[in-house]
């Protein structure tokens, strides 16, 4: 099932399609997020846009890598969310089609190499409330319930 989730879109407004996919991403008592600085502080979960050509599990490895500097195991999708958003890193009104995974923590390879992005711990429940993206806190809601 798909589902929207934040503002509603406007009709005025011209937005263009953004896929992207999102990790969940599983370490016992809680999750590894991300805390990005721009364009506003927030904790997310990490992800981002597939680029052309590319597979979504592909993007998924390589969003996670460049976000946290971790390796990622056993990608499982559990759904997906729409999003009509204003990006200003890209001067883009996008309505992001925000695929969600849940996975494993796999190794720590080093450093984020995307700046402004920083790996955080949140606990389950910290995690279902502090995440910036409603959509985000729904499917971790979703994985607390699977995982327990």
């Amino acid at each position: 099932m798909n589902r929207r989730f934040g503002k509603p879109p406007d009709p005025t407004r011209r937005y263009t399609p953004r896929a992207g996919v999102y990790a969940i991403i599983h370490c016992g008592d809680g999750l590894l997020a991300t805390f990005q600085e721009r364009p506003r502080p927030e904790f997310q979960l990490p992800g981002g846009g597939i680029d052309p050509g590319e597979s979504a599990i592909a993007a998924l490895h390589r969003e996670v890598m460049e976000e946290t500097g971790h390796r990622i195991c056993a990608p499982l999708r559990m759904g997906m969310f729409h999003r009509f958003t204003y990006m200003p890193e890209y001067d883009l009104w996008a309505q992001k089609q925000c695929h969600v995974y849940l996975a494993r923590l796999g190794l720590r390879i080093g450093p984020p190499s995307e700046p402004g992005h920083w790996p955080v711990f949140l606990p389950w429940a910290e995690a279902a409330e502090r995440l910036a993206v409603s959509g985000d806190r729904h499917f971790v809601a979703q994985a607390m319930a699977r995982l327990s």
